[in-house]
């Protein structure tokens, strides 16, 4: 149970914080143990709000977590509940991040494991792989070596996510300049030669008629545009986190584009090679390794052929085979390493540098495609704003002529 307490701490400073207890005569005995005097402590009842919609914690943060522990764990630190006592203070600004450190204390003072700890905890959501692989550290005496592995890992997935988002920065902001702009010709600009062809009663041509009724349209209902924009986002954002089948035909279809596909498919590729590298490490068998980091792969289309492999080892079969009717979807370079790791028992080594191969491969086809998207948008956006230009240039052409 989750309480909610206000003191002062032994070194008198105010303190308002969570902590979890089995009673509330626990909760006041750790209070004391730990030279807490408190003025209030009540029991926090935790609402369905809390549980079901619990944020993941950060990858950011949860590497920076990890790297941290592994540093204490290496450097002579007794025990991973002092890791964590330490780790916690670096954080006593921000109360969920203490009220998540004061739960997993409490787990590990009580007993239990730190993978344990991890699963009580209802504070933020983390990645199943990274718990399971904290499980198989736990039992194998490696826990320094695994922290550090994800820690790395996490921070990686980090670096490529903000180089992409950084990269992607240019032409979205090209794409949003260029929306208001072509609004601001047709609701603006186009009405006032429109008014000027009126007042001469000639004979449009047909383009011109298109862009003068386009810019009417624009002019009466731009806030319907807009409005309607906005829900379009909002409820293809809604149902591809909500209905797995529409996810499914996106996903998809986003593997169909040519050079974006390719892209996904590889990165996908990388990270389940990564982790499932990291978890053969740690001492997970290899056919809950293949399921474990399976679950790490976002893509539903790919991720749904692995899980279904990951089945198939179950029943005895090679991954190599279970992959091999896939070839449109898996790379066949990839079932071709993962064919050689079997047979040779260096599916660990091979599927790291698979990883490595595939990352660099990925980072090279990121360069080619925003090299080529930039210029692209630009072509895009002038073809637009020379078809309304010469939509409204050719009635004067006209009328230069006919003079």
């Amino acid at each position: 149970m989750l309480y909610r307490y206000k003191g002062i701490n032994k070194d008198g400073k105010r303190v308002k914080a969570t902590l979890e207890a089995l009673s509330l005569a626990d909760a006041k005995s750790k209070l004391k143990s730990e030279g807490i005097i408190y003025s209030s402590l009540v029991e926090q009842k935790q609402s369905f709000k809390r549980n079901f919609f619990a944020k993941e914690l950060p990858p950011k943060l949860l590497s920076s977590i990890s790297r941290n522990l592994s540093i204490y764990l290496r450097s002579g630190v007794s025990s991973i509940v002092y890791a964590i006592k330490l780790e916690k203070q670096q954080h006593l600004d921000d109360k969920k991040l203490l009220t998540f450190f004061n739960s997993i204390e409490s787990s590990l003072s009580e007993g239990k494991s730190f993978y344990n700890a991890l699963e009580y905890q209802k504070v933020f959501v983390l990645p199943a792989f990274y718990k399971q692989s904290i499980k198989v550290a736990e039992e194998s005496g490696t826990l320094d070596i695994v922290l550090r592995e994800m820690a790395n890992f996490l921070k990686n997935q980090e670096l490529i996510k903000n180089k992409i988002s950084s990269a992607m920065a240019y032409p979205l902001f090209i794409v949003i300049i260029s929306f208001f702009m072509v609004g601001f010709m047709l609701s603006v600009v186009v009405p006032k030669i429109t008014s000027m062809f009126d007042q001469l009663g000639q004979e449009l041509p047909k383009i011109t008629k298109l862009v003068i009724a386009l810019g009417d349209y624009v002019n009466s209902n731009w806030v319907t545009i807009l409005l309607s924009i906005g829900a379009v986002i909002l409820l293809f954002s809604y149902m591809y986190r909500s209905l797995s089948s529409f996810k499914y035909i996106i996903d998809s279809f986003i593997l169909k584009l040519p050079i974006f596909g390719k892209i996904i498919q590889t990165s996908e590729l990388a990270k389940f090679s990564y982790i499932i590298s990291i978890l053969i490490n740690s001492g997970v068998t290899f056919v809950q390794a293949v399921k474990l980091s399976s679950n790490t792969i976002k893509n539903s289309l790919i991720a749904k052929i692995f899980q279904e492999a990951s089945e198939d080892l179950v029943k005895g079969k090679k991954l190599s085979n279970a992959l091999a009717k896939h070839t449109k979807l898996i790379d066949k370079s990839f079932i071709q390493a993962i064919s050689l790791g079997e047979e040779t028992s260096q599916m660990r080594e091979i599927l790291q540098n698979l990883s490595e191969l595939y990352a660099e491969e990925n980072n090279d086809k990121i360069n080619t495609m925003l090299s080529l998207l930039e210029p692209i948008l630009i072509l895009f956006v002038g073809a637009i704003i020379g078809v309304i230009v010469t939509a409204m240039l050719l009635p004067i052409f006209s009328m230069n002529l006919a003079m």
